[in-house]
């Protein structure tokens, strides 16, 4: 069986236009957003998961690869789709959630992780070994990048099921989840560097006589030009990533994949799958779509009850957060009101850690027990969700995650 995300490269070297959103999100709604949108139009859908969010730790969420494929296949018999629509992927696998041990301990920790994520049927394996561990320097050399590359590489083989995983690689890996100071510009990555970066990993990969599964890269995760931080949001320029998609004529079997796409425009989304950033991965903008509607019906509930809204969600929301600082303290910096405002409207979205709580689900399952059974009407829709139609709250809230992924699916499509 073909693997279906090999069709990307074919059609970008065809002169087409083709692209795929990467879903990357443990959310349960978002997951069925996009599920539910995969069934609508016939298509597969690529969800996937990242190094700290699912790992055989757990991860912050808790749960393994296996887990995490239970989760979705929960949710697609849920919605009605066939499992095999289904592209699994693990994103940044790698020794990032280790790399506080040595090279040797972490790597070891990296090669049950991906053997973990390949047992459970993940196809699509982004190859991330760029960071240094204990001792090393923030980002190793090509070449070592490379080497502990096709080594994660031979474990997924030797643990892969009937369907052959495809791989992505590279070594100028913006930062997961956006970038955690101002911005004003960044380095468009070289086709010089793009070149060394694909030369040195298929000698790492041949080393290994793993000349087929280098035949199954599709991609080089590079720098367009692009990021988020907490405020502010870097545009793609195509312009200035000329030299940077022209490079790819010279590698058939590839496109790029584009991390940190969230918050782009629409035009923007489209120009990077025109010039060939056809993966394009997106997650804190999906979280941060839906806790607009959270908040937002958590005014509904409180206007259709008589009063004025009150922030009650927010409240419970800041104080979960204010009592279990560990996912946002490291990342956000400034005085209490800034502070305050960035856990709740960062562009990092560093909130969605906070949504599988005990406490944060006991919040919103008040909140949608206040709605339950209610039709919204039209107009109070209006005030606090302009951009959403529907008079369910369940509904609004997967019309939030649908609203985005809308966005991607036009960029994706010729």
């Amino acid at each position: 069986m073909k693997h279906p995300l090999l069709a990307i490269p074919e059609a970008r070297h065809r002169g087409e236009h083709l692209g795929v959103t990467s879903v990357c999100s443990a959310h349960p709604l978002v997951i069925e957003a996009a599920l539910r949108r995969a069934k609508r139009q016939g298509k597969p859908v690529l969800i996937e998961a990242t190094c700290n969010q699912v790992n055989q730790d757990g991860g912050y969420t808790g749960m393994t690869p296996t887990a995490f494929r239970r989760l979705v296949e929960g949710i697609a018999d849920k919605v009605g789709l066939d499992s095999r629509k289904i592209v699994l992927g693990g994103d940044h696998l790698g020794p990032s959630p280790w790399k506080k041990f040595s090279a040797d301990k972490a790597m070891a920790k990296a090669e049950a992780m991906i053997a973990a994520y390949a047992q459970a049927g993940f196809t699509k394996l982004h190859l991330d070994t760029s960071m240094g561990c204990k001792g090393e320097p923030d980002a190793l050399d090509d070449a070592e990048t490379a080497k502990r590359a096709a080594r994660l590489a031979e474990i997924a083989e030797m643990n892969k099921g009937d369907l052959a995983p495809v791989y992505v690689i590279g070594t100028e890996v913006p930062v997961p989840g956006g970038a955690t100071h101002a911005l004003d510009h960044l380095d468009v990555t070289t086709p010089d560097a793009v070149a060394r970066t694909h030369d040195v990993h298929r000698a790492a990969f041949l080393a290994r006589g793993l000349d087929d599964s280098f035949a199954r890269v599709i991609a080089l995760v590079v720098q367009p030009g692009l990021e988020f931080g907490h405020t502010d949001v870097i545009h793609f320029d195509a312009g200035k990533a000329q030299a940077l998609a022209a490079a790819l004529a010279n590698f058939p079997g590839l496109v790029f994949e584009a991390h940190s796409t969230d918050y782009q425009s629409s035009d923007g989304l489209r120009a990077l799958v025109d010039n060939g950033f056809a993966i394009l991965k997106v997650g804190p903008w999906l979280t941060f779509s839906l806790r607009e509607a959270l908040y937002a019906l958590d005014a509904v509930a409180d206007v259709l009850h008589g009063h004025p809204p009150k922030g009650d969600l927010m409240t419970a929301m800041e104080d979960i957060m204010v009592a279990d600082p560990g996912d946002w303290k490291r990342y956000y910096a400034g005085d209490e009101n800034e502070l305050w405002l960035q856990r709740h409207f960062s562009y990092s979205d560093r909130i969605r850690y906070y949504w599988s709580t005990p406490a944060a689900e006991s919040a919103v399952s008040r909140l949608m027990s206040r709605l339950a059974r209610k039709q919204i009407p039209a107009a109070v829709v209006r005030q606090y969700l302009p951009h959403i139609t529907g008079t369910d709250a369940e509904e609004i809230l997967l019309a939030a995650v649908e609203l985005i992924l809308r966005k991607y699916e036009a960029a994706c499509t010729g």
